[in-house]
């Protein structure tokens, strides 16, 4: 004959308790957290010094702007190609660097475009720059 006292709980503790452990785990990200802010409290940086020195100015740019009906545009002037042609030479004579912002329409005839190109290159420049929408 047996005879019980109290609960019949034979199975035992089924899970642990994590939330002691989640405190600690704060505690110490928190003391993490604070002391690596006080060792290292600036980033080293290794920053450039001024000098007095002038640099030059940016080579001059022409804007051409040729329309879908062939017309060439220089700075706001309609010109024709041999007037186009006297624009390159005459800044070419003064900045050989001198470069070229061409816009053209997007139904241009691409032998137009080719002139252009072709009386920067008569002129000696080359620096060409192709200007789109964005």
């Amino acid at each position: 004959m047996a005879f019980q006292l109290g609960e019949d709980n034979d199975t035992g503790m089924n899970e642990m308790n994590l939330i002691p452990l989640i405190d600690i785990m704060l505690v110490l990200m928190i003391i993490f957290l604070v002391t690596a802010t006080v060792a290292n409290p600036s980033i080293p940086l290794n920053l450039p010094e001024m000098t007095d020195e002038i640099h030059p100015p940016p080579p001059e740019s022409v804007t051409v702007n040729i329309k879908e009906s062939g017309e060439i545009v220089v700075d706001n002037r309609t010109v024709t190609f041999d007037e186009l042609h006297v624009i390159f030479q005459e800044k070419a004579a003064i900045d050989k660097k001198t470069s070229i912002q061409l816009q053209a329409d997007g139904d241009t005839r691409y032998d137009n475009v080719g002139q252009v190109m072709k009386h920067a290159s008569e002129a000696g420049l080359s620096d060409i720059a192709f200007v789109s929408k964005d």
